[in-house]
């Protein structure tokens, strides 16, 4: 049992399991032959899956229903007999041939489920005591559970690949969307804004307009296109954690948008002190970018305040970004965050669906994640939180 447990904790490859077990039951219980059989995942039928000693020819399948192989399936018996008492004649004549006088038939069971049998000949009478029986038993349960271990390690790395196919797929799909999409749009804006300019006085009003639209358009996949390479950048990206003063991040912020701030009359709020955290420092601007972006297009005529406020607990930073604008349901707010969602009240402002992701993205790389503070009695607050323990 020690020999054979020891084997079996050393393999995640079925047919090594199979043929190296089988080996060793051969050689301790000095026995001629042996086949291991699996059911298959109707219940039907046993498929041969390991053999030694033995010509497998006419041995590969059996059906649940037949000898005593099906039988020690059906019933999870531990059966052994002569080959002259086999009730299918055919097959006894076989393994007679094949100069076998007693046959063993040992299910495999594993969590109460019959995973297969052992098949064990001997070309000589043998005896078996109860405590051969019972080592025989014990070991063809370990069997079990070593090949329905070998199974699930299989089937996992097999979506494993799947899994890293598709995302390769996916990024060479992004990738080729970012160089291949762009290139046209630019160059279709180009041409446009030099059609627009030169000919001018060849097009009428119809004309113009057309150029226009033309020219909104290709913006637009250009802008696309930068916010796919933005999201994959979030999620692809190599971060480098280093000490940060959130304060300097905040200032580079508000300088990018103190114009439209001064012309929207919102005033800006941001803590007195706040401590200087480990983050990657382009993934925090990132953040902050995309969440006063999100309440500075969404917030609507009634905005007149964006508030940052920092908080911390055990294993988190906690920064947070409040608007008094604009609120939207429960419902849709747990809908932010999906890639591409666009909320009914966005319809009429440019984006695309992904800075919310890009910030979801970036917080889980942080070890924390992002949330919307729904106790906010007014407009929206966003909440992202940072872990404390990055190297």
């Amino acid at each position: 049992m020690l020999d054979i447990s020891n084997f079996l904790s050393t393999s995640h490859d079925l047919k090594e399991i199979l043929d190296g077990a089988l080996a060793r039951v051969l050689k301790f219980f000095h026995l001629d032959a042996g086949r291991i059989y699996l059911m298959d995942e109707a219940g039907e039928t046993l498929n041969l899956a390991a053999f030694r000693g033995v010509d497998a020819e006419g041995l590969e399948r059996v059906k649940i229903n037949e000898g005593f192989t099906g039988k020690a399936a059906r019933t999870r018996s531990f059966i052994a007999q002569h080959t002259s008492d086999l009730e299918d004649r055919e097959r006894a004549k076989l393994l007679v041939r094949k100069g076998f006088k007693i046959i063993i038939c040992v299910p495999l069971v594993a969590m109460r489920n019959v995973v297969g049998v052992m098949n064990l000949a001997a070309s000589k009478i043998i005896e078996l005591d109860q405590a051969k029986i019972d080592l025989l038993i014990s070991v063809g349960n370990l069997i079990a559970v070593a090949a329905n271990n070998a199974k699930l390690y299989a089937d996992l790395s097999k979506k494993v690949k799947e899994l890293k196919t598709q995302k390769e797929a996916i990024e060479f799909f992004a990738h080729s969307i970012s160089h291949d999409l762009k290139s046209p749009a630019v160059g279709i804006y180009g041409l446009t804004g030099r059609l627009e300019k030169g000919y001018q006085g060849c097009l009428d009003d119809k004309g113009r307009l057309y150029c226009k639209q033309i020219l909104k358009a290709s913006e637009q996949i250009a802008g696309l296109v930068d916010k796919i390479n933005a999201y994959i950048v979030a999620k692809e990206a190599p971060l480098k954690y280093e000490p940060v003063n959130v304060k300097e991040v905040l200032e580079i912020l508000r300088s990018e948008i103190s114009e439209e701030l001064a012309k929207r009359g919102i005033k800006w709020v941001e803590p007195d002190k706040v401590p200087t955290i480990l983050v990657d420092k382009t993934s925090l601007l990132r953040i902050l970018r995309n969440l006063v972006g999100n309440a500075l297009k969404h917030g609507g005529d009634s905005l007149s305040e964006i508030k940052i406020e920092y908080q911390e607990d055990k294993k988190h930073h906690i920064l947070s970004v409040s608007d008094d604008g604009v609120a939207v349901s429960k419902e849709d707010s747990e809908k932010l965050f999906e890639l591409f969602y666009r909320h009914e009240r966005a319809r009429s402002v440019e984006g695309a669906g992904l800075g919310l992701a890009i910030v979801k993205e970036l917080a889980e790389r942080h070890g924390g994640k992002v949330w919307i503070d729904l106790g906010a009695t007014k407009g929206m607050t966003f909440c992202v939180s940072l872990s404390k323990s990055l190297h």
